[in-house]
């Protein structure tokens, strides 16, 4: 077991601050209760400086000891810990050799043992453009927009060819969970996650390895996308800080938030997907049941989002490390309804919440406008469930749709189509996209279905993929 050293280079205010705010929310959570004193850190960044080997742990969690910052001083905090591992290392510290260019070139060049991964594209979104009678997939562990015919139906033995697909590092494009379609341009809005936190936009013809037409900086860990096309908005949920951001559709580089839905009394806890009703003007928020309280900051503190990103703009999701030490909690999941006007710490207008719902870590969310339905990709029973607009509190979905002839598993994306009466579904777990006539329930055999890889094909759905090695019984554990 080793502990592996991290230098940083000096990039910009931006980075600064983003180590800044990591590491006072590990100090927010550690409780130490003290305010610490926030210094500015100029240092080198993802250059590797030394290897240490540490005492082997047998197994359990290694803990890191320090005069500062352990049980026999309470009084530090583990801000003040990490502050001192980033000062630059003393003469005493300093390796006394350095491996030569040789042994360097031959570990940079060392090939892995074997590779565990899926070579096939897993769904994760799913937008329709009845303009050009053309499907959008996310294929977010390919790292990858994937266009197809609408009308294509692959038999069980085949893949499905796509069109066209976007995918390179000029797209600025990685962990793709939310996509969207204008129904005018054909224009298509991509959302990534955790990582780049960008929303990239990319004319309708774009393909390979394409630069986008433009692109927005969005909060860090940002998901679902709705859009109001009548007022030319468009509102993203935002994971980790419980948010909806709506900025104006056509947003580009730094530009602000126009308004912000945060706070206790919003009900919003870890939400994911989200969609808009252009009939009643209401937005509706699906939401997995993780929330913490948050404190306000000092007046004249500027804002700030998780990992440091959007450093003093308006509207910005107050991050993690705002989070009240002991006030997190889990609620069951829900869905959360709003004016799209909302903004601040403003309550629901209906919540649909409780056991009769069966909702369980539900996804994406689409709407029918024209017969007042709302449905719900329900992940974790691999159903999609149907509500009335109007539902409220503890109420049984009106349809489920789900079971073997269904082929849904692990549904992540739903799309309504009005224009043609169909019925989307991405299903994370089988390397396909699914197609219903509107209105289908039960266990229902898809009209058609688009095929990523052959089916019986395995898969692994290993995506954004968190990896420990558990030593005692020599088993990889994979969080994804």
């Amino acid at each position: 077991m080793a502990m592996i050293a991290l230098g940083l280079k000096k990039r910009s205010p931006f980075l600064i601050v983003s180590l800044l705010v990591t590491i006072a929310a590990v100090s927010v959570l550690i409780g130490s209760g003290r305010k610490t004193e926030v210094k500015r850190v100029s240092k080198p960044v993802g250059e590797l400086v030394r290897v240490e080997p540490i005492q082997d742990g047998d197994g359990e969690i290694c803990l890191p000891t320090s005069s500062i910052a352990g049980p026999g001083n309470d009084s530090g905090s583990l801000f003040e810990l990490a502050a001192l591992q980033q000062a630059p290392a003393t003469a005493q510290s300093r390796p006394a050799q350095v491996a030569p260019n040789d042994v360097k070139a031959q570990v940079a060049n060392r090939r892995p043992t074997r590779i565990l991964r899926d070579s096939y594209p897993a769904y994760s979104a799913v937008a329709v453009d009845t303009t050009h009678n053309e499907v959008v997939l996310a294929a977010e562990d390919l790292l990858s927009v994937m266009v197809h015919d609408r009308t294509q139906n692959t038999p069980p033995t085949a893949r499905s060819e796509p069109r066209r697909i976007i995918h390179g590092l000029n797209t600025e494009m990685e962990f793709v969970c939310g996509v969207y379609v204008d129904p005018a341009s054909g224009d298509l809005y991509a959302i990534n996650n955790d990582t780049l936190n960008l929303l990239t936009v990319f004319p309708r013809d774009a393909r390979d390895n394409a630069v986008p037409a433009r692109k927005l900086e969005v909060p860090m860990s940002a998901f679902g996308i709705a859009v109001d096309e009548k007022d030319q908005e468009m509102m993203l949920t935002v994971e980790d800080d419980s948010a909806v951001s709506t900025f104006r559709k056509l947003a580009t580089g730094a530009e602000s938030p126009i308004r912000l839905l945060q706070g206790d009394k919003t009900l919003l806890s870890w939400p994911h997907g989200i969609a808009h009703d252009s009939k009643t003007d209401l937005i509706y928020v699906t939401n997995f049941g993780s929330r913490s309280r948050k404190a306000e900051p000092p007046a004249g503190v500027p804002r700030v989002g998780t990992l440091g990103r959007g450093f003093g703009k308006k509207n910005w999701p107050l991050s993690r490390a705002y989070n009240i030490p002991g006030e997190g909690e889990f609620t069951p999941a829900s869905i959360t309804v709003y004016r799209r006007t909302a903004e601040g710490d403003t309550a629901p207008l209906q919540v649909i919440q409780g056991p009769k719902t069966l909702l369980n870590y539900p996804g994406a969310i689409s709407i029918d406008s024209e017969r007042g339905e709302i449905y719900v990709a329900n992940d974790t029973t691999s159903q999609i469930l149907v509500f009335k607009v109007d539902a409220n509190g503890d109420v049984a979905p009106i349809r489920i749709l789900g079971g073997t002839k269904t082929m849904i598993q692990n549904p992540t994306g739903v799309a309504v189509d009005t224009k043609n009466q169909e019925l989307w579904v991405t299903n994370l777990s089988s390397h396909n996209a699914t197609v219903y006539k509107l209105g289908a329930s039960g266990d229902t055999a898809p009209i058609r279905v688009i095929r990523g890889a052959r089916e019986g094909t395995p898969t692994n759905t290993f995506i954004n993929v968190r990896l420990v090695w558990d030593t005692k019984r020599d088993e990889l554990l994979v969080a994804s």
